[in-house]
């Protein structure tokens, strides 16, 4: 990853977390691009134009309005171009049932949203440096969920 410049979308409707998540990705030493969409559509729409370039990583919220992000999930794995796109669903849920339905439906990782902002710096960056060829030909219950 070294000299790669990351291209990270982040689809959540909460403005602060938002903001949140682009003042962390300038903290880190990786090199980033970041798009940010408020819902799971708006999303969808910008990845189903022709030519898009598409993100090394996606970070959904679970819980948004019009297209919530299981519903975007099943979406974009439902579509064979997408079929390389690494998945981090990214949620203030601990539910077993969205862990369930996230990992299910093809995610490839599931965090929960830090409460403190060097907590989010941190598995932000950690998120970033996960070898994703080799953590999702492995993945299984014990190394979905990632911790700090």
């Amino acid at each position: 990853m070294n000299d790669t410049i990351f291209n990270i979308i982040l689809a959540d409707d909460d403005e602060d977390d938002r903001m949140l998540f682009s003042e962390a990705l300038e903290e880190i030493s990786i090199q980033t691009t970041l798009s940010l969409f408020k819902h799971g559509q708006e999303l969808l729409d910008y990845l189903f134009q022709p030519n898009v370039k598409l993100p090394n990583l996606i970070f959904l919220d679970i819980n948004m309005p019009i297209l919530n992000g299981i519903q975007c999930l099943t979406e974009i794995r439902n579509n064979s171009l997408f079929k390389d796109v690494f998945i981090a669903m990214y949620s203030t849920s601990s539910s077993e049932k969205d862990i369930e339905d996230s990992f299910q439906n093809g995610a490839s990782v599931y965090i929960n949203k830090p409460s403190c902002f060097n907590k989010l710096c941190e598995i932000v960056e950690k998120t970033l440096k996960v070898n994703w060829h080799e953590h999702t030909s492995n993945l299984n219950k014990d190394t979905f969920l990632l911790r700090i």
